[in-house]
């Protein structure tokens, strides 16, 4: 199936590792024109200087805080005077979940919830409010936030808040830009291998015991598949969302986790 994403301009947020950078990778393979964009411009670098020497899309690094309204505003800015617009927005730049037991009632503090909101759902609001206009405007854009399975189960109050506010905000955004031709979806990956997996893993072998092969085994048993799902393949889904293909699916919520055991959605 031909995608249709050669020549898409696609901005992905938190781009420099994780599921950000696969996603950026999945998109380049598809012949998408990329900005990256994160904090960290050593490795926005890092990771434009490999999606380069991959696909030769000429991946651009942007570093930007999408916890600061003025630097998303500039960002978006050089990415339309660098690619001449924007097609596609991937939100994905948030604190990463701790492999810690999350905080609870008496120990949860204001700033800490204020932290997971300012970071994640007013991250990605503000990186949509910059970018909307110029998909309006051409009458077609795409916007996948990234969220997590936190959103469906209970553990953490803080991962649970922050990702149901991240679909709240993509079903709203999906009403109101629909209708212009802009199609947005929120993917809640599962507990996904990345790079940060073996220090993870390592972490929860040192708390509860046992092997990494075990905590492994432990996390994969919980998914329908039996293992924990990696970057690249909750990509494939994220990519599929971007293109002109995903039209059928708007405001919606896409779980990439593998399967939760025992849970059903409708």
């Amino acid at each position: 199936m031909d995608l249709e994403l050669a020549g898409k301009r696609a901005v992905v947020t938190g781009a420099g590792r994780g599921i950000g950078l696969a996603v950026a990778r999945g998109l380049a393979a598809e012949g998408a024109r990329l900005a990256l964009v994160g904090r960290g411009e050593p490795a926005l670098r890092s990771a434009a200087d490999l999606i380069d020497s991959a696909h030769g899309t000429g991946a651009l690094a942007v570093p930007a805080d999408t916890t600061d309204d003025a630097s998303v505003r500039s960002m978006v800015e050089q990415v339309v005077a660098q690619l001449g617009g924007v097609d596609i927005l991937v939100n994905c730049a948030a604190r990463p979940a701790s492999a810690g037991p999350a905080a609870g009632l008496a120990e949860l503090t204001d700033d800490a919830m204020r932290l997971e909101y300012e970071t994640k759902v007013l991250g990605y609001l503000r990186c949509a409010r910059a970018a909307a206009p110029h998909m309006i405007a051409q009458g077609w854009g795409r916007i996948v936030n990234i969220s997590g399975l936190n959103a469906r189960r209970a553990g953490s109050i803080a991962g649970s808040v922050r990702n149901v506010a991240v679909a709240a905000l993509t079903k709203n955004l999906a009403d109101e830009l629909g209708p212009a031709g802009i199609g947005v979806t929120v993917v809640h990956p599962g507990t996904t291998v990345t790079e940060r997996t073996p220090t993870m893993v390592a972490e929860l072998a040192a708390r509860d015991g046992g092997t990494a092969e075990q905590v492994l085994a432990a996390l994969g048993s919980a998914t329908c598949v039996g293992r924990l799902i990696t970057a690249a393949e909750v990509a494939d889904v994220v990519v599929f969302l971007c293109s002109p293909r995903s039209v059928a699916i708007n405001g919606d919520a896409v779980a990439a986790g593998g399967g939760m055991r025992g849970s059903i959605h409708y």
